[in-house]
């Protein structure tokens, strides 16, 4: 039972850090080490409720957090908050200190549960260009969670990625590092609100998991230390620095032989006393226990605790198998001194005080499914989806005209609301669990749906074939065959497509991917490809119905860049729509029919060849080409799609960049360009300004992307937009590897892709070369006004 004492921790008035230590001082040992685990819903529930007998077992020391309520089992928002609110009165009524519990969950395209809104996967995000929608799904997230007793999101993921091939590229913002830092840092701050009423952000996976060995997920990265502090730190370090982020995440991978969970080099000296970061560092799942059963750089259990621990990992998830008893022993014998343990403890319990969860434990589980997926946030939903579509060739055939009178709609990802989501939707997760039960190896025994073909079936959202027949006009007739499956060799409706698609003035083909974690899938955590071409047989189909001349629009649904060589000369059009959620189907058919016009642009390079990678733009002087001859010989060097690149059913020019001669290091200075729309429509321009060091101490990329600005333009409509840079964005890490600006000449260039620009001026800095450790800017400020 809890203390009735009037301690100094229950002081609402006294700053959390304060009741933080005052706490922990009254803390056993046992007391402290439950706060650095975590516990499955699985582990402690009956159905729908806690089960007092598991929570006597389990919780009676307290517990720092709970293991995914909602987005772990079938419960319903409502009974998700009310399963929450009983685990925290037995935690806060009926142990000692009545410490209550952090609840995580995951959240890469929107909270993961039953019921909540399905935003598009981040790769999608990202390509909108436009970091005010990633902050509002952060902030329809926030409250989604909050609303269900949730209080920590397993988000976002700031890897930098470079390799399609790796399964978790639909889970990033893309392969340029300012580009993930400005959508992740702006998710975090939509997320995080206001402390007291936020949810904690949790940026993973620390650091360079994006990098892997042959785009295997979990194999080693192989980084530079200066590409790792410029390139793969970059984002976290924003994060840290600019948006006081709750925690960070390891990643399974190693380094140069050290596990992530083991380098305290990066969790400790990096993050922690260099950056100052004052939150807590959480283990991927099971990323402790690896340490022993996976890198085997642990003898056991107990040595990998402490490797952990001493690394600076403050909490293990999802469960205790070495914060629990192994740790235990290792402090009992003096192998790990208490200071270690009250330093982790500690900052569990600030953020428990800060997020006010000892004065306000419950939610009110009744008005819960009231503020899931409302009509605002389905508006938010779709605004993104439509944002987040890349039209990568156009011969004129769209928009549909009304002279369309029959089309034929083919394709695996025609007819499947399911297969416009990401692996980190609740679908995505849930169907690993029935899979898992399904198999006979699962211990778990939460309500979870009977069967894969049930929880796909109960997504909420129109497939691209029933929104094409919905928002087609009137007369229009649509036939349907699917044609193949996703990655299964069946060809039994190859005829049939080929018979309607002879039949229909023009073909909308649906191609692309199974996104989530089962073995069914062809994108997603674990879900690694050596090749980049469609799965299955979809290519030999849409080549099949290509041969019957009708023009042909690909409209592809899909996790990771593909080879769409064979698409770009035969197709009349090339939709890139990602994995757009549950108002993805609906955006889609609105473009294709001229309701809205295609304004994202590409955050990760599409290569011709698997054989390319790491294919990205940001490459340096010696890099993209062969010296001497410069293409493979088999293949241009060039990618397929640049970064940044994307059309428009409109046109637009830009020029009159102006920039100063000069600039003085440790000053800022203006650029600013004009952009025009010189089309017949309302369309958006994505302005992008790249910079590169024309000589310095150690070689430089040929561009670096240093601000962007979407800009939405009417018919003739002119548009000044202004980025303020400051010059310690123009630094790099030298040879000493300190960060530093030196003097000399920058090329500043402005245009719609990082291999269309527009226009360039080449500036001087002036001034002694400076260190600029601690002073970086992350962000550049833009300004869009009318232009005279």
């Amino acid at each position: 039972m809890r203390e009735k004492t009037a301690a100094k921790y229950r002081d609402a008035s006294l700053p959390a850090a304060e009741r933080a230590q005052d706490l922990l001082e009254r803390m056993t040992l046992e007391e402290k080490l439950a706060q650095l685990g975590s516990y499955w819903v699985y582990q402690i529930n009956d159905g729908v409720h806690l089960s007092r007998r598991k929570a006597d077992e389990l919780l009676s020391s307290g517990i720092g957090e709970i293991t995914r309520v909602s987005g772990g089992s079938e419960m319903d928002p409502g009974q998700a908050a009310a399963f929450s609110n009983e685990v925290q009165r037995y935690l806060t009524e009926e142990t000692r200190l009545g410490i209550p519990a952090i609840v995580h969950e995951e959240a890469c395209s929107g909270f993961t549960a039953a019921g909540a809104t399905i935003f598009p996967q981040a790769i999608g995000i990202a390509a909108t260009f436009c970091p005010e929608i990633s902050e509002r799904i952060g902030e329809t997230v926030r409250r989604q969670m909050r609303a269900a007793g949730a209080h920590q999101a397993l988000a976002p993921l700031l890897d930098v990625t470079r390799d399609p091939r790796w399964g978790r590229t639909e889970e990033t913002y893309g392969e340029d590092p300012y580009l993930v830092s400005r959508m992740g840092c702006s998710f975090i701050r939509g997320l995080q609100g206001n402390r007291s009423d936020g949810v904690l952000a949790t940026a993973k996976h620390f650091v360079g998991y994006g990098a892997s060995e042959g785009g295997m997920n979990w194999a080693p990265a192989h980084i530079p230390e200066r590409e790792l502090l410029e390139v793969y730190l970059y984002p976290f370090e924003a994060a840290v620095r600019t948006q006081n982020l709750a925690a960070v995440m390891n990643g399974y991978h190693e380094l140069d032989g050290v596990p992530c969970g083991a380098n305290r080099h990066l969790l400790t000296e990096v993050l922690k006393e260099q950056w100052g970061f004052e939150g807590i560092v959480v283990s991927d799942y099971f990323a402790v226990n690896q340490l022993f059963d996976y890198h085997r750089m642990a003898a056991d259990q107990k040595e990998a605790a402490k490797m952990a621990l001493e690394a600076g990992i403050d909490v293990e998830l999802p469960n205790v198998d070495c914060y629990g008893k192994p740790l235990r022993e290792m402090v009992e014998s003096g192998r790990i001194p208490m200071e270690l343990v009250d330093e982790s403890v500690k900052k569990v319990l600030t953020l428990k005080f800060s997020l006010g969860l000892f004065e306000h434990p419950f939610v009110d589980a009744a008005r819960t499914e009231k503020v899931f997926d409302t009509a605002q946030d389905r508006a938010l939903a779709r605004e993104a989806a439509e944002k987040s579509l890349v039209l990568l060739e156009n011969d004129g055939i769209l928009p549909l005209s009304g002279k369309i009178r029959k089309l034929a709609v083919i394709g695996p990802c025609a007819d499947s609301a399911r297969n416009l989501l990401g692996d980190y939707t609740y679908q995505g997760q849930i169907e690993g669990l029935i899979e898992l039960h399904e198999s006979g190896k699962s211990e778990m025994n939460q309500p979870i749906p009977e069967s894969i073909e049930e929880s796909a079936a109960a997504v909420a959202a129109d497939s691209l074939l029933s929104a094409i027949r919905r928002e087609a006009p009137e007369g229009t007739q649509v036939l349907y065959e699917r044609g193949c499956g996703i990655r299964d060799g069946d060809r039994s409706g190859f005829a049939e497509a080929v018979r309607i698609a002879e039949e229909a003035d023009a073909v909308i083909f649906c191609a692309g991917d199974l996104s989530g974690i089962t073995m069914a899938c062809t994108a997603g955590e674990s879900v690694d490809r050596a090749s980049l071409t469609l799965p299955g047989v979809q290519e030999d189909l849409i080549r099949e119905v290509a041969k019957t001349g009708t023009p042909l629009i690909a409209v592809l649904t899909n996790g990771r860049p593909y080879d769409l060589s064979w698409e770009k000369e035969r197709a009349a059009a090339v939709l890139e729509a990602w994995l757009p959620g549950e108002e993805g189907a609906g955006a889609v058919a609105r473009a294709l029919f001229g309701r809205l016009t295609p304004g994202g642009k590409l955050p990760i390079t599409f290569p011709r060849n698997a054989g390319q990678i790491p294919a990205f733009y940001m490459h340096k002087k010696s890099g993209g080409r062969s010296h001497w001859r410069g293409d493979y010989d088999d293949c241009p060097a060039s990618p397929l799609y640049p970064f940044g690149y994307g059309l428009s059913y409109t046109a637009f020019s830009m020029d009159g960049l102006c920039a100063p001669d000069r600039a003085a290091i440790g000053e800022g200075f203006d650029v600013s360009v004009t952009v025009e729309n010189t089309g017949e429509r309302e369309g958006d321009e994505v302005i992008q300004l790249y910079i590169r060091d024309e000589a310095a101490s150690v070689t430089r990329p040929v561009k670096e992307l240093k601000g962007f600005a979407r800009v939405s333009l009417s018919p003739g409509e002119k548009k000044k937009v202004t980025f303020s840079l400051d010059t310690s964005q123009l630094g790099f890490y030298g040879m000493d590897l300190s960060y530093r600006v030196e003097p000399g000449e920058i090329l500043i260039m402005a245009g719609t892709s990082s291999e269309e620009i527009a226009c360039e001026k080449t500036i001087l800095l002036t001034g002694e070369a400076a260190c600029m450790e601690g002073k970086k800017k992350f962000e550049t400020p833009v300004t869009v006004e009318p232009a005279g």
